[in-house]
C-alpha cells in the first residue's frame, strides 16, 4: 500500500520495491516532465515511444530532448505508472491514470487554497451569506414539498448521491458535485418548477464552488451527517422533519462561513502585528 496525495493505492511487489528504492512516490503534480508525459501517453490509444512524446511536446511549443524523455519514462515504469510493450513503446497503467487524477486534484486544490487567501474579503463574505440566506428561504420549502411528493426513484438517487459524497470525502476527493446533485434532486422532487429554477440559479452563484469547498474543508465538516438526516426525513415522508433538517443544515453552513471569516481576520491581524 502506498499513498499519493492522501490517496491509497495497492502496487504489485515489483512496483512497490521500485517505489521504496526511489525514496517514495514522486509528486508528479509539481514535477516538470512526469505529469505532462503521463498525460501524453494517456491520450494515446496505443503504446508510444520517446520520439512520439518529443514530437508531441514540439507541436505544443515545448523543447525537450529524447534522452530526457527516456530517463523520465524509465522512472515512470519503475514507479508502476507506465508499462513497456517491447519496441512498440509504453502505455499508461491503471495506477498511472489514478496518479494523474490525484495530481490534477492537488493542482486544483492548491490553486483554490491560494485563491481563498487572496480573494477572501468582506464582499466575498457578504456574497456567501447572501446566497445562504436565499437558499434557506428556498430549500426549507423544497424539502417540505419533497417529503410529500418525492418518488422512490428519487429517494434512490439521493441515497446514491449521499454514498458518493461519503466515499469521495473519505478518499479526499471533491464533494462539490455530490453536494449539488443532492440538493438539486430535492429541489426537483418538490415538483415546483419555480423553486427548482431558483435553486439552480443559486447553485451557479459560487456557494457550491471548489473555492467554497476549500472553506468547508478548513472548517472541518463535509456535512454528510446533515444530508443523512434530511434523507431519513424524506424517506419517512415527514415534511416538518425534512424542513427542520434542511434549516439545521444551512444554518450550520452559515455559522461555518462566519466562523472561518472571524478566524481569518484574527490570524491576519496577528500577522500584521508581527510585521510592525
Amino acid at each position: 500500500m502506498v499513498i499519493v496525495n492522501d490517496m491509497r493505492y495497492t502496487l504489485p511487489c515489483r512496483q512497490m520495491h521500485g517505489c521504496l528504492a526511489s525514496g517514495g512516490l514522486v509528486d508528479i503534480a509539481s514535477d516538470k516532465w512526469k505529469k505532462p508525459i503521463l498525460e501524453i501517453i494517456n491520450e494515446s490509444e496505443s503504446p508510444v515511444g520517446s520520439w512520439y512524446i518529443v514530437n508531441t511536446f514540439t507541436e505544443r511549443g515545448i523543447e525537450v530532448s529524447s534522452a530526457t524523455v527516456g530517463r523520465e519514462l524509465n522512472q515512470l515504469e519503475v514507479l508502476g505508472y507506465v508499462e513497456k510493450h517491447g519496441f512498440k513503446g509504453r502505455s499508461i497503467t491503471t495506477l498511472g491514470k489514478q496518479v494523474i487524477e490525484a495530481a490534477n486534484t492537488k493542482v486544483e486544490l492548491d490553486f483554490y487554497k491560494k485563491s481563498l487567501d487572496e480573494l477572501i474579503n468582506s464582499d466575498v463574505l457578504e456574497n456567501f451569506l447572501m446566497v445562504l440566506e436565499a437558499r434557506l428561504a428556498i430549500e426549507r420549502q423544497t424539502a417540505r414539498l419533497a417529503a410529500l411528493r418525492i418518488t422512490d426513484e428519487e429517494l434512490d438517487q439521493l441515497e446514491f448521491c449521499l454514498k458518493n459524497q461519503q466515499n469521495h470525502s473519505k478518499d479526499h476527493q471533491s464533494i462539490a458535485n455530490d453536494d449539488i446533485s443532492f440538493h438539486s434532486t430535492i429541489a426537483k422532487a418538490s415538483k415546483n418548477k419555480a423553486l427548482f429554477s431558483l435553486y439552480m440559479m443559486l447553485s451557479a452563484m459560487g456557494q457550491q464552488s471548489q473555492l467554497f469547498e476549500e472553506l468547508r474543508h478548513r472548517v472541518g465538516d463535509n456535512y454528510s451527517n446533515y444530508h443523512g438526516r434530511i434523507l431519513s426525513a424524506l424517506q419517512s415522508r415527514n415534511p416538518e422533519e425534512a424542513e427542520q433538517c434542511m434549516i439545521d443544515h444551512i444554518s450550520k453552513l452559515t455559522r461555518d462561513v462566519n466562523q472561518y471569516w472571524h478566524e481569518y481576520q484574527k490570524n491576519r491581524n496577528s500577522d500584521d502585528k508581527r510585521l510592525l
